[in-house]
């Protein structure tokens, strides 16, 4: 049997101290078993190249990805590579897309360890793995299913929100609890999404999606 990778790609250091310490103490027994980290695109692809059987666990929204379709074009790219897909924000719109794909296993950062490790193993075994959170949301759809030109996450709009109120990426990072290097990178990807490249037409965009009320603006 082929030795196997777990490659992190996640651009957060205690995450990857996280999962490591994870992987280390439930996945030990794996014969053969090697974790790698990356941290840029370019990283990731020179790893899949020499190893493409591997399973990457990756929260695509604050990795090296222009979007998720650049993860599918990577999931294409490389058919016999599983996908952990850990992150705090999966629209309801890429879950529903990505259900349908057996190379794609989904568990959100706030769900319990033994899920995590659950979506860990069923990886490395090549099986897919929905946390429960997923799993609803698929058989009891929202009401409010986001609409098809909605690009942002819930994380993105309240990150949004805090900057077009005027607060600084070192603000909403101290706010949010979270490394100004997140921040930054929710930023970056918000802007790229919404097709602005300025604070002032962000915030614009803010206003008229109803992100930030006109007298919470101006106070």
């Amino acid at each position: 049997m082929e030795d196997k990778q777990i490659i992190l790609a996640d651009n957060q250091d205690i995450t990857r101290l996280g999962l490591k310490t994870i992987i280390r103490r439930t996945l030990s027994g794996i014969e053969g078993l090697t974790v790698k980290e990356v941290i840029k695109r370019s990283e990731l692809i020179a790893s899949l190249k020499e190893k493409p059987s591997s399973v990457v666990v990756i929260d695509y929204t604050l990795f090296d990805l222009g979007s998720s379709e650049e993860l599918l074009n990577l999931s294409e790219r490389f058919p016999q590579t599983m996908w952990v897909l850990f992150s705090a924000d999966l629209t309801e719109q890429l879950i529903r897309r990505l259900s349908v794909e057996q190379q794609f296993c989904m568990v959100l950062k706030d769900d319990s360890v033994q899920e995590i490790i659950s979506a860990l193993k069923c990886a490395v075994t090549g099986v897919r793995f929905l946390c429960h959170h997923v799993t609803n949301l698929l058989l009891n759809p929202t009401n409010t299913q986001e609409k098809e030109d909605d690009p942002l996450t819930a994380t993105e709009k309240e990150v949004l929100r805090l900057i077009a109120l005027g607060r600084s990426v070192k603000e909403v990072a101290a706010e949010r609890n979270s490394s100004i290097h997140t921040i930054t990178t929710h930023k970056k990807n918000i802007f790229r999404k919404i097709k602005v490249n300025t604070v002032y037409e962000a915030t614009k965009y803010a206003l008229r999606a109803g992100l930030v009320e006109m007298v919470e603006y101006y106070i």
